[in-house]
């Protein structure tokens, strides 16, 4: 019998995260204040504890994981390599299809993995209290557990149209304490703001960034956590590459395109970067990074490179990155997440420079795919996974066509248990294909930072 799932032992979780920093071409852009000039570690203290900032601004190559933080990682890590056999029977293609398997951490996705490094690093320096944002509600989830296990209090602003759709990530969170607000909310600045001149506001993942953001610089016994984008969270997720490095060596085999979802590039990074060591090194020279974001929300295939903030309302240093402006407020039409404006400025760079690549797929083929992978491998994806497994279908379709034999991994980065809702909009009809108009981008460029 073929063996599909490929394992490691708890003593083979990596000590090491990787930092893809250290093998870059080109050293990352700094970011910036609203003055222009480069941002200080002792301006960001306000809301970072120094470790983090230290991780945010190396390039060193490898950065030890804590072993206070592997022993949590034992929870669930190493997370399984699974052969879609059945998929790929399914499909009829000549390629073999891979994914990693995250869905199995406690909050049923690859967000944990860095929750918990975080809530580590600001335990460590007294921190007892953190404020953050989620979108799909993923990230909160996952913030919740992760200062739980530490025993710090959690205040989550979770963007409107998410926490009407998803009540049972709301319910996760409140479940491992933290109090769960919808955005824009009342208790900010930034969200009274928006509220004054949209009160029907849908939210956004940048204006709930604002509205954490805010707070944790309000208080001093209150630090932020940000679930993606930042140096930090892809260095974290790096975790889920090193294992499938080592899984794919007992597999006897090596992937030949790696597809991830990406909205603020944590998932599709955690999973590349690694991977991308051995391309710089001339290793696997035809090996593609290929980041998968919806066409409702095409930061890198159709958004600027350039300098914006990272969230709505300017408190944020000012990043470069992929952007479709700072203000973008995505359709609430769209049941996928991956909603953020911006992108990672380390996967932005990278696919800058021709390293890596982007496609962005429609809603509606996403959740077609999520359905087809569900009835072959017995998995319902996370709404985010579907569309790095859309992207993987249609290489393996591609595949059967041109009877090439490929070898393509992807990134389950979770379950998608607490997004049937989502799932309920699909087979009803109700959800829509929708392409962001240019006309709207072109509007919301418009008002990015003169730097």
């Amino acid at each position: 019998m073929q063996t599909t799932r490929f394992v490691l032992e708890q003593q083979e979780i990596p000590t090491h995260w990787y930092n893809v920093v250290a093998d870059m071409p080109n050293p990352p852009s700094p970011p910036l204040g609203p003055d222009g000039n480069v941002v200080s570690p002792e301006q960001m203290l306000a809301i970072f504890p120094g470790p983090l900032l230290e991780q945010e601004m190396s390039a060193e190559r490898w950065i030890p994981i804590p072993e206070a933080v592997r022993e949590i990682y034992r929870l669930w890590r190493p997370s399984p390599l699974i052969r879609a056999l059945r998929l790929e029977q399914a499909l009829g293609t000549s390629a073999k299809l891979y994914y990693k398997n995250e869905g199995v951490s406690p909050a049923g996705s690859h967000k944990p993995n860095t929750a918990v490094p975080q809530a580590f690093y600001n335990h460590q320096v007294g921190i007892r209290r953190l404020t953050t944002e989620t979108g799909a509600g993923q990230w909160g989830s996952s913030m919740a557990f992760a200062g739980q296990m530490f025993g710090i209090e959690v205040r989550v602003f979770m963007v409107k149209v998410s926490y009407d759709q998803k009540p049972s990530r709301r319910s996760m969170m409140q479940a491992w304490g933290a109090e769960v607000f919808s955005s824009p909310s009342i208790l900010t600045k930034a969200g009274r703001d928006v509220l004054a001149k949209h009160p029907d506001s849908d939210g956004s993942l940048g204006l709930a960034i604002s509205e954490a953001v805010e707070e944790a610089a309000g208080r001093p016994d209150t630090n932020y956590c940000l679930g993606s984008v930042l140096n930090h969270v892809l260095l974290h997720q790096t975790i889920i590459g090193l294992e499938a490095k080592k899984q794919f060596e007992k597999a006897g085999d090596w992937p030949d395109v790696i597809f991830g979802p990406c909205g603020g590039g944590s998932s599709f990074g955690g999973i590349a970067l690694p991977f991308l060591a051995d391309k710089a090194a001339g290793k696997t020279p035809n090996l593609r990074l290929v980041a998968v974001e919806p066409t409702s929300c095409p930061t890198l295939t159709k958004g600027a490179y350039a300098y914006d903030y990272g969230d709505a309302s300017g408190y944020t240093p000012i990043m470069k990155m992929y952007t479709l402006g700072h203000d973008f407020m995505p359709p609430g039409i769209h049941a996928g997440g991956l909603r953020y404006h911006g992108d990672s400025p380390l996967i932005s760079q990278l696919v800058h420079e021709g390293l890596m690549e982007a496609v962005a797929v429609p809603q509606v083929a996403t959740f077609e795919a999520g359905v087809l992978f569900a009835k072959a491998e017995g998995i319902i994806p996370a709404p985010e996974s579907c569309h790095a497994i859309r992207a993987a279908i249609d290489e393996a379709l591609e595949c059967k066509r041109t009877g090439e034999p490929k070898t393509i991994l992807f990134n389950l980065t979770g379950h998608g248990h607490f997004d049937m809702a989502s799932y309920d909009r699909y087979f009803s009809g109700k959800l829509e294909d929708y392409d962001y108009p240019a006309e709207a981008i072109h509007e919301s460029l418009a008002h990015l930072p003169k730097v």
